[in-house]
């Protein structure tokens, strides 16, 4: 069946939060005598495992997760450019996304919510990736089966397998902490190494 749907994870896909994760890290370890240095040593040990490096880090040393600093988010540079090419191909396009509430107003101040037809978040839906609900109600929203639908996204465990579950294709985007993450992903259809590298397998 013809693929007429590609679905995008927001962070570390769309949106590289690599100065967010780090100011964050720095105001979770302020005061507790680890250094950023051995934090960052950890979470890429934990990424190479295949692990979400972040998330494992902060619960190896015990931190209490401080605000998301939002502000230190941005676009990757091939994003605009790589969805409008997209788009002009004759592909519709949506995002399932564990995002905090206000996506909708993100994506107008990036200059991306047009683009896309679909936006279904975590904040807004109620229930968070991996939960093969949230790709559920995206497909459901879209009115096309799975087989008809690409999941894009950085995460094997959030994006690539409950998508894969759903009979979705995949494409694993390896940016961020997944560029350290063992390349054999039995949830991948293929793996790219950026966002405009997406283009060109459409």
């Amino acid at each position: 069946m013809t693929v007429s749907w590609l679905f995008f994870d927001v962070g570390t896909t769309l949106v590289d939060e690599t100065a967010a994760y780090d100011r964050r890290a720095r105001e979770m370890l302020a005061g507790t005598g680890i250094s950023f240095a051995a934090f960052d040593e950890r979470r890429r040990a934990f990424a190479r495992q295949g692990k979400d490096g972040n998330a494992e880090a902060i619960r190896f040393f015990g931190l209490a997760k401080t605000p998301w600093p939002g502000e230190e988010e941005r676009l990757y540079p091939a994003v605009s450019g790589t969805l409008q090419r997209l788009r002009a191909q004759g592909y519709r396009l949506g995002i399932i996304a564990n995002q905090a509430p206000g996506l909708s107003e993100r994506l107008k101040a990036w200059g991306l919510e047009d683009l896309f037809d679909v936006v279904v978040s975590s904040a807004e839906a109620g229930v968070s990736k991996p939960d093969r609900a949230i790709f559920a109600r995206a497909l459901a929203l879209a009115k096309c089966r799975p087989e008809q639908a690409v999941m894009i996204g950085d995460r094997p465990d959030n994006d690539l397998i409950p998508a894969r579950e759903l009979g979705m294709g995949t494409v694993w985007v390896r940016q961020g902490l997944a560029a350290l993450m063992p390349a054999d992903c039995p949830a991948a259809d293929c793996a790219v190494p950026d966002l405009a590298a997406v283009a060109a397998l459409f």
